[in-house]
């Protein structure tokens, strides 16, 4: 009987031991915001008065992740160019579609595959190309397209 006792106190140590326990819910893991490459070199240099990164809510939009932005000024013009790298293409065209819902009286640019309208007070003009979101805030379209077509043409 002894010997019985032993070998049942034994199963049970070896059950309590190999025991989980109770199980805790797992803690969430924050994914870490990646930052924008700093993408200065794409910029037109000409008129260019400074540009920077913005981690995230490019223009202060809530539906815009961070990218680059660059400030230019011409005589007593001012305007601002923008550039979002995205994962890829469609990223790009569905963030273009939530640019277009933002803008006032938005019109087709047909040829461009974009966007010109009112963001506010300014005008813009924005367009996908590939994986980047691309704008021309603050210029009238037709100043904006010329501006535009330097931009896309060093976007790849």
């Amino acid at each position: 009987m002894r010997t019985a006792l032993i070998f049942v106190g034994a199963a049970v140590l070896l059950m309590a031991a190999c025991s989980t326990g109770p199980k805790s819910a797992p803690t969430p893991v924050k994914k870490a915001a990646v930052r924008p490459a700093d993408e200065t070199r794409r910029f037109p240099a000409a008129d260019k008065v400074e540009s920077q990164v913005v981690d995230d809510h490019l223009l202060g939009h809530d539906f815009l992740p961070g990218g680059n932005i660059a400030h230019y000024k011409k005589g007593k013009q001012e305007y601002d160019l923008i550039l979002i790298k995205t994962s890829g293409p469609e990223a790009a065209a569905l963030l273009l579609l939530d640019y277009k819902h933002k803008l006032a009286e938005p019109k087709l640019i047909a040829h461009f595959g974009g966007y010109a309208g009112k963001d506010g007070d300014r005008p813009a003009f924005v367009f996908a190309k590939g994986a980047w979101l691309c704008g021309v805030i603050g210029l009238p379209e037709a100043e904006a397209d010329m501006v535009a077509r330097e931009l896309a043409a060093r976007v790849n």
